[in-house]
């Protein structure tokens, strides 16, 4: 049984920081790509930030320069470590698993709520 458990999730003032970690269980950890995902109210899931399983990263234009993921594979961990947080950023953040060489997102956790007040 696969699980994707996220932690690290709270409330901070707005230029704080926060960093997120997904624990997976199940899964050949280094062979998925992982990525963190969010959904504000209202809006639609949108990826934040991926990291392969040799360790490439990608993110999205709004993470960038403040967001770093990185993974640890012998730990079957990712972190998405969050400086300089506005109340944009507030969110529930969602861990994903894809498999590397499919297009679609396998897995999910259950979601951590950030919330950046101002």
């Amino acid at each position: 049984q696969v699980q994707l458990v996220e932690s690290g999730g709270g409330s901070v003032q707005a230029g704080g920081s926060l960093r997120l970690s997904c624990a997976a269980a199940g899964i050949i950890f280094s062979s998925y790509t992982m990525g963190w995902y969010r959904q504000a109210p209202g809006k639609q899931r949108e990826l934040v930030a991926a990291i392969t399983g040799g360790g490439s990263t990608n993110y999205a234009d709004s993470a960038k320069g403040r967001f770093t993921i990185s993974r640890d594979n012998a730990k079957n961990t990712v972190f998405l470590q969050m400086n300089s947080l506005n109340p944009e950023d507030t969110a529930v953040y969602y861990c994903s698993a894809r498999y590397t060489l499919r297009s679609t997102w396998d897995y999910w956790g259950q979601g951590t709520q950030v919330t950046v007040s101002s």
